[in-house]
């Protein structure tokens, strides 16, 4: 079932939504890269992300699976002050070591990139750092030797079928000599650039795709400010056609604020512009900011260099005088070349509906350039994006709305190639019309399977928790994919015929063994090839190591680490994310394949959930904010 968005929605009671409506039998899924999730031994390895960091996730996967990843937030590794060693937390809820952005030490990455192929000689899908930008392994940092600590953060966006690469990167570290009156400091730090999309093709070459602007000049007499200038490489498709989006030219402010550092003599020139660099909140921004258009790149036949390269139009003329910052953004592309992304328009020409709308651009074949289209959005839907689009011109997109008295976003797709409108799946309801459940799509493969991210719960005043989905065009089929996944791969095992939640044993630092209950949520899917291998994030549940006042680990005199523990002695847990491949089984969700599987328990906390103490599911309420820095300002 489905609506074509032409009219005003009209939203009926929703009621109890079933996770596993409709007439057709969706595939199995199984979790392929899990086997040691919950291994406790001294130095396993952890699948799903790269030693030393965090949190990993999956990003992006090609027909070859060539799959690629992000791994965020450097642990935190001490044991104590008076330990030479570093004992492995790859298995506790280890906290993020504090990455403090400062002219006044030395710059720390806190951003790494991996692949993970299903061919990999040591293990199928084991994260294998790749380095960009002349990053080093943060499995490897050794604080006594700089060469091996990271000041360069790098993101994976996308990988074609040939394995070329792209994403965004900053800068290595740079130093001025110090002039302050701080004591035994012998350097300012900064940085030439903080966003720069990149190419890596199959060889490893790696291409910077520099922006149209790069230096600020005030006059004829004042020396060029470099600025370092803004690109982002999201999408490449199999011709090497790179789509992203760049910064063309400075706003008022970021020139008046530029002015400020020329004049003043508090810092040296570079410096005083990297404090105006260094993002200032959690979505990336600074105080400087570019209008942005959407790009593209085509690369050389093998992929060492740029062959050509087109600024998109923008989907509006702005004034001659307007200060405004304008925006638009190059998020997928197809082999046919069709881009998609979205961009500031007035809607259907009038200067009082200004709004930031999907859009798509095609190549005039006669003039060469670029022509914008615009997605028909009604006045309700106040914003819109496209993130993807597929060989037959399905684009996959979201629009935000009121549904219900809360701003909601819905996921939608459009055919470029038709007439119709843009259609809303009913997600999980069968009948019930459009539910209020906030949704994103992120990738579509040319079977008409989309995969995203949506909410499971109703709750108004609450947060909700996220789950990845799997939609298939063709049969207007919508799932959870954790409603599609092996009971192994949701932490079961049978026992005496029956489904029961695995149970993980733990080595304590009290010469204890302790027990709670497997969990895994999917909680994103951000990938999809032609054969169905879904790339995301996964949620695991873990123990929580003690740590002191110090943020060091509290050993036991058996040399392990101490877990948290509630009044009954059972250890506290927490989830952390992780890159996840899903991988079809052969079955089908059929009644007869439900009934003998049926541990089935719609994301649910496990049955120990109070009795084994506090499990934090703060991570299932949110997603990572990886996806496309961007950002926002006026001015």
């Amino acid at each position: 079932m489905k609506l074509k968005l032409d009219k005003a929605l009209s939203l009926v009671a929703v009621g109890v939504i079933g996770v596993l409506q409709g007439a057709n039998a969706a595939s199995i899924y199984e979790i392929k890269n899990l086997d040691e999730i919950y291994s406790q031994t001294d130095g396993a390895e952890l699948i799903g992300t790269l030693q030393g960091t965090r949190s990993g996730y999956g990003m992006a996967i090609n027909a070859n699976n060539d799959s690629l990843g992000v791994a965020k937030g450097k642990k935190y590794l001490s044991v104590s002050e008076d330990d030479d060693g570093v004992i492995d937390i790859e298995d506790g809820i280890a906290p993020e070591e504090r990455v403090v952005l400062s002219i006044n030490t030395p710059i720390k990455a806190n951003n790494f990139t991996f692949t993970a192929q299903d061919n990999d000689p040591s293990k199928p899908w084991l994260p294998t750092f790749d380095s960009v930008n002349g990053t080093t392994d943060p499995g490897l940092t050794d604080p006594d030797v700089p060469a091996t600590i990271n000041s360069v953060d790098v993101y994976f966006f996308g990988i074609n079928d040939t394995g070329v690469k792209v994403g965004s990167m900053t800068s290595k570290e740079l130093t001025e000599p110090y002039t302050g009156s701080t004591a035994d400091q012998e350097f300012w730090y900064y940085r030439e650039f903080e966003e720069r999309g990149f190419v890596k093709n199959a060889d490893g070459t790696e291409t910077a795709l520099v922006p149209p602007l790069t230096e600020y000049i005030k006059d004829d007499e004042t020396p060029a400010v470099n600025v370092g200038g803004y690109s982002v490489a999201a999408k490449v498709n199999a011709d090497g056609l790179v789509v992203g989006y760049v910064g063309t030219e400075l706003s008022k402010n970021a020139k008046e604020r530029i002015d400020g550092c020329i004049t003043s003599d508090t810092y040296p020139l570079d410096v005083c512009v990297q404090t105006l660099q260094f993002p200032y909140n959690q979505y990336g921004n600074s105080y400087i900011n570019y209008q942005v258009r959407g790009y593209v790149w085509q690369l050389t036949a093998d992929g060492t260099g740029v062959e050509s390269e087109n600024q998109l139009p923008l989907g509006l003329t702005p004034s001659s005088d307007s200060t405004f910052i304008y925006t638009a953004q190059g998020l997928g592309v197809n082999t046919a070349g069709i881009v998609v992304g979205r961009s500031h328009v007035y809607r259907r020409g009038n200067k009082d509906k200004l709004a930031y709308d999907a859009a798509y651009w095609t190549k005039n074949d006669t003039t060469g350039e670029y022509d914008y289209h615009w997605i028909d959005m009604i006045d309700d839907r106040y914003q819109s994006i496209a993130y993807d689009i597929n060989d037959n011109g399905i684009l996959v997109g979201s629009y935000k709305q009121y549904l219900q008295g809360y701003e909601r976003d819905k996921f939608f797709y459009f055919d470029t190639k038709g007439t119709a409108d843009l259609v809303t799946p009913f997600d999980f309801s069968s009948s019930a019309g459009i539910s209020d459940l906030s949704s994103k799509p992120k990738d579509i493969n040319n079977k008409g399977q989309v995969v995203g991210y949506i909410e499971t719960t109703h709750d108004k005043e609450k947060p909700r928790p996220k789950a990845g989905f799997l939609f298939d065009k063709e049969t207007d089929d919508f799932r959870n994919l954790n409603q599609l996944l092996t009971c192994e791969s949701k932490g079961f095992e049978k026992v005496d015929d029956k489904w029961i939640r695995k149970t993980v044993e733990v080595a304590d630092g009290s010469g204890k063994t302790l027990t709670y209950n497997a969990d895994l949520v999917i909680v994103e899917a951000n990938g999809i090839n032609e054969e169905g291998v879904i790339v995301g994030t996964v949620s695991v549940r873990k123990p929580q190591y003690k740590f002191d006042s110090n943020g060091n680990l509290v050993i036991g005199d058996n040399g392990l680490p101490i877990f948290e523990v509630n009044g009954y002695g059972d250890p506290l847990t927490s989830y952390l994310p992780r890159s996840v491949v899903l991988q079809t089984n052969g079955d089908e969700a059929t009644d007869e394949w439900l009934a003998a599987n049926n541990c089935v328990d719609n994301n649910e906390e496990p049955d120990d959930y109070e009795r084994k103490g506090a499990a934090s599911f703060a991570w299932l309420f949110a997603l990572p904010l990886l996806w496309f820095r961007r950002r926002y300002s006026n001015t």
